[in-house]
C-alpha cells in the first residue's frame, strides 16, 4: 500500500505521523511510504533519516497526499488538507469531529474514509490511541498550571507545593480518567493540596486505592465542585465521553468563585471543553482571562512536547497502520471491532453514533 505522511500545519504542531523506525517497519513489509519534506524536523528527524528508513521524500503536501492510499497524520486535517483528500483515500489521525462541524462537513465532501485515533477501542473498552496523549496532556496540565500560577503571567504568585509554614496551592481535577489521574499524580508529586472528582464509583475506588490518601477523592456533583473551587488556585478539566462533545460540568459561577488570578486548564477542549467559559486557544496565544481566571485551552497541548508525544503515539498507532496497510480498511475493521469503532466517516456519511449525535 502507498502511505503518505504530510507535515503537520496546525499552529505550533511539531509532531509527525510516523517516525523513521515506524517507516522502516512498513517498508520492510513491502509498503511504500512517502514523507513530506521537513515533516520530522520538529522532533529532530531530517529527510535523510526517512530516506535511510526506506521512505520517499515529497517536496510538498500536494504530492504527499496525491501519492497516498492511506494518509497518516497526528492532528485533525485543516480545511485545506481536507480538500486534498479523495474518495479512494483513508485518513488515519485524531479528528475530534464532535466539536468541529466544518471539518466534518469537509471530510464528508471529500468522500474519504476517516478513522479517528480517539475512538479506536480496545476489548476492555479503553481507548488505546487516545491514552498516550491523555497521559501527556494530564502531566502537562500541571506544568502549565504551575507556570501561570506565578505572578509574571498574571497569576496569584503561588508555588504549587508551598514551603514549610506556608500552605500549598489548592488544585482541583474534574475527571479522574487517564488525563485526570496523571494530572493528579504530578500535582501530588509537587506537594499540592489535590482534590479529584469523578462520577464512576469503580473509578473512584481505583483512585482512592491508587493515591492512598494523598488526595481527596470525591463523587462529582455541582454542589461539591462549587465548594471545592471556592478559593482554589488551579482547576484542571479532564472530562471525556468517547466521540461526543464534552459536558460543561463547570459553570461560569463556579469559575468566578475561584477568584482573580486563579488558573483553569481545560484538557477536554479538543471535544469542546468542559468549562462554560472555555474556548479554543493555540500555542501562539495560549491564554485569555474571563471572570478573573486565566484560561489555558490549547487544542493540541501535547504538541508542545512533540518528541515525547510522537514516540508515545507511534508506540500504539503502528500496529493499526500495519493492519490497515496489509488488509485495507474494510478487512482490517471487519476483523478488529476496536478498529471498526474508529470509523467516523465513510463515503460521505458520519458512521460513528456519538459523533452523529453531537453534530445533530
Amino acid at each position: 500500500m502507498d502511505i503518505g505522511v504530510p507535515r503537520e500545519i496546525k499552529n505550533h504542531e511539531y509532531r509527525v505521523g510516523l517516525v523513521p523506525d515506524s517507516v522502516r517497519a512498513l517498508t520492510a513489509a513491502g509498503h511504500t511510504v512517502t514523507v513530506e519534506t521537513g515533516a520530522g524536523a520538529g522532533i529532530g528527524f531530517g529527510d535523510a533519516d526517512y530516506r535511510a528508513a526506506g521512505a520517499k521524500i515529497a517536496p510538498d503536501a500536494g504530492r504527499t497526499f496525491g501519492a497516498a492510499e492511506l494518509v497518516v497524520k497526528v492532528k485533525e486535517p485543516q480545511l485545506g488538507e481536507c480538500r486534498r483528500l479523495t474518495r479512494d483515500q483513508v485518513l488515519f489521525t485524531y479528528l475530534h469531529l464532535a466539536a468541529d462541524r466544518a471539518q466534518a462537513e469537509a471530510l464528508m465532501a471529500s468522500g474519504c474514509t476517516a478513522i479517528a485515533y480517539e475512538t479506536v477501542a480496545a476489548p476492555d473498552g479503553s481507548l488505546p490511541l487516545l491514552t498516550p496523549m491523555s497521559e501527556v496532556a494530564g502531566r502537562m496540565a500541571v506544568q502549565v498550571g504551575a507556570q501561570y500560577c506565578t505572578k509574571a503571567p498574571g497569576g496569584r504568585g503561588v508555588l504549587l507545593g508551598g514551603v514549610p509554614g506556608v500552605a500549598p496551592a489548592r488544585v482541583v481535577v474534574v475527571g479522574g480518567g487517564v488525563s485526570g489521574s496523571h494530572a493528579a499524580e504530578i500535582a501530588i508529586g509537587l506537594h499540592a493540596d489535590v482534590t479529584v472528582f469523578d462520577r464512576s464509583l469503580p473509578r473512584l475506588r481505583w483512585l482512592d486505592e491508587h493515591f492512598g490518601g494523598r488526595a481527596r477523592i470525591l463523587f462529582s456533583t455541582p454542589q461539591a465542585i462549587e465548594a471545592a473551587l471556592t478559593g482554589a488556585d488551579l482547576l484542571i478539566g479532564a472530562v471525556l465521553i468517547p466521540g461526543a462533545s464534552a459536558p460543561r460540568v463547570v459553570s461560569r459561577a463556579m469559575l468566578r468563585a475561584m477568584g482573580a488570578g486563579a488558573v483553569a486548564v481545560d484538557i477536554a477542549i479538543d471535544q469542546g471543553g468542559c468549562f462554560e467559559t472555555s474556548r479554543p486557544t493555540s500555542h501562539a496565544e495560549p491564554t485569555y482571562v474571563e471572570e478573573g481566571v486565566i484560561h489555558y485551552c490549547v487544542t493540541n497541548m501535547p504538541g508542545a512536547v512533540p518528541r515525547t508525544s510522537t514516540f508515545a503515539l507511534n508506540n500504539v498507532t503502528l500496529p493499526y497502520v500495519q493492519q490497515l496497510a496489509a488488509l485495507g480498511w474494510r478487512e482490517a475493521s471487519a476483523r478488529d471491532p476496536g478498529l471498526h469503532a474508529g470509523l467516523n466517516i465513510v463515503a460521505g456519511r458520519i458512521v460513528h453514533p456519538a459523533v452523529e449525535r453531537a453534530l445533530q
